[in-house]
C-alpha cells in the first residue's frame, strides 16, 4: 500500500498503531510497539493502551500488568511522562536523556540547581533506595528536608528529573494511588540494547518511531525524540535501503513495509485521550477538524479527556468523570453530529465504560459560539 491522500495515511496509522487493526495481547507489547508512550496523565494512558489492545480489555488487566513491571513510567525521550519497556530504558535514556538535560539547564540553574547540589541529590536518592526501597514523593521530600535539600514542588521535580534522565531511578510499584522511585539498576536487568549508543541508538530510535508511528514526518520524529533534524536526517538516509515514503503536500513521510498495516477491526469514532500518540505525533498531518473554523478551548487535559474522532475527522471534545457507581462521558462537539455518528461516538463511550467497568452516562453537547 502507498498512500497518496491524507486519509489513506491516516488509515495506515491507525492499522499500524493497531487502532483499526488487530489488538496486541498485551499492554507491554503496545508500549514496545510505539516505544514511548506520553504518560502524564496515568489513568488516560492506560486507556490508551487498551485501545490497541483485544476488545474486553479492562482497567485492571492494564494496572495488573503495571504492578508486576510490565513497563516503566518515568521522565524519558522528553521532560514529560512516558512509558516504556524495561530493556529500552537505558539506552533510550542514553540517547535523549542528555539533551533533556541540556534544554532544561537554563531553568536548572534560574532554579539555584548547581552541580554540587545535584550531586548531593543524586547521592542521598542512591543510599534512601538501596534495597530495593522504594520510596513515594512525599517520602522524598521529608528524607530531603532532613538533609537541607530543596522540597518545593518544581525544585524537588527537576531534582527527580535529573535523576530519571540520568537512568539512576526510575518508578517502582504502584503504592495504591501514588508513584514510587527506585534505583533503575535494582530492577531493570541489563540487556542487550544497553550498548547502543551515539549513531548506532539515534539510528535504532529512528527506526523504532517509523515502525511505530508511520507514516510520519522528519520533524515529527525530531519533535517526539529531541534529535536534532541534522541527526534524524542522517537516520533516514542510512534506514533507506529499509524504510518506505509517500509524498503528501510536499512532506516526505516514512513508514516500514514490514509492519503489519491492514484495517481489520474498523471504528467509526475513537475518543483518544489528549496525551494519545496519534493525536500529539503529527504536527502537520493530524486529524483535521471537521469546522477548521470552530472556536475550541482545548482544556481536556485538565478535566481527563481529549478529541473525538469520527470518520478520521477531529469533530470534537470529550470528558470522563468516573465513580464508584458509573461513568459520566460528555461529548462536546463542534458541528451537529448526525444519528450516524451519535450511534458511533456511543459505541465509542460504551467501550471506555466496559474498560472501567462502570455504567455509562453519556452526554451530548456543542461548542458554543
Amino acid at each position: 500500500m502507498r498512500p497518496r491522500t491524507l486519509d489513506r495515511v491516516h488509515r495506515r496509522r491507525l492499522a499500524t498503531q493497531r487502532l483499526s487493526a488487530a489488538g496486541l495481547p498485551h499492554g507491554a507489547d503496545v508500549v514496545r510497539l510505539l516505544t514511548c508512550v506520553q504518560a502524564q496523565d496515568a489513568p488516560l494512558a492506560a486507556w490508551s493502551l487498551a485501545l490497541r489492545m483485544p476488545a474486553g480489555t479492562t482497567y485492571a488487566d492494564v494496572l495488573a500488568e503495571r504492578a508486576v513491571g510490565g513497563w516503566v513510567r518515568t521522565h524519558v525521550l522528553r521532560p514529560t511522562w512516558h512509558l516504556i519497556a524495561p530493556e529500552d530504558l537505558r539506552w533510550v535514556q542514553g540517547v535523549t536523556g542528555p539533551r533533556v538535560l541540556t534544554s532544561l539547564a537554563g531553568r536548572h540553574r534560574g532554579l539555584g540547581l548547581d552541580d554540587a547540589l545535584v550531586s548531593e541529590a543524586m547521592t542521598l536518592l542512591e543510599a534512601l533506595l538501596a534495597g530495593p526501597n522504594p520510596h513515594t514523593r512525599r517520602e522524598l521530600r521529608t528524607a530531603f528536608a532532613e538533609v537541607g535539600l530543596p522540597t518545593d514542588v518544581e525544585r524537588l521535580a527537576h531534582l527527580l528529573l535529573h535523576a530519571e534522565t540520568r537512568c539512576l531511578v526510575c518508578s517502582g510499584p504502584p503504592r495504591g494511588a501514588e508513584h514510587t522511585y527506585v534505583l533503575a539498576d535494582e530492577v531493570v536487568p541489563p540487556g542487550p540494547a544497553d550498548s547502543l549508543v551515539g549513531e548506532d541508538a539515534r539510528r535504532e530510535l529512528t527506526r523504532r518511531f517509523v515502525a511505530g508511528h508511520g507514516p510520519a514526518s522528519e520533524r515529527d520524529l525530531a519533535r517526539w525524540s529531541t534529535l536534532t533534524l541534522g541527526h534524524v536526517r542522517t537516520a533516514l538516509a542510512d534506514l533507506a535501503g529499509t524504510l518506505e515514503h509517500v509524498e503528501l503536500d510536499g512532506q516526505r513521510l516514512w513508514f516500514d513495509p514490514d509492519v503489519p498495516s491492514r484495517t481489520t477491526r474498523p471504528h467509526a469514532a475513537y475518543l483518544l485521550p489528549t496525551f494519545d500518540e496519534v493525536c500529539l505525533s503529527y504536527a502537520a498531518t493530524g486529524f483535521p477538524r471537521r469546522d477548521p473554523a470552530a472556536t475550541r478551548a482545548r482544556l481536556v487535559s485538565e478535566s481527563g479527556g481529549g478529541i473525538v474522532v469520527v470518520d478520521g475527522e477531529d469533530v470534537g471534545t470529550w470528558k470522563r468523570v468516573v465513580s464508584p457507581t458509573g461513568v459520566r462521558v460528555t461529548v462536546t462537539a463542534d458541528v451537529p453530529l448526525g444519528t450516524d455518528d451519535r450511534t458511533a461516538v456511543e459505541e465509542a463511550a460504551q467501550a471506555l465504560a466496559g474498560f472501567l467497568e462502570r455504567p455509562l452516562d453519556l452526554a451530548f453537547g456543542e461548542q458554543s459560539g
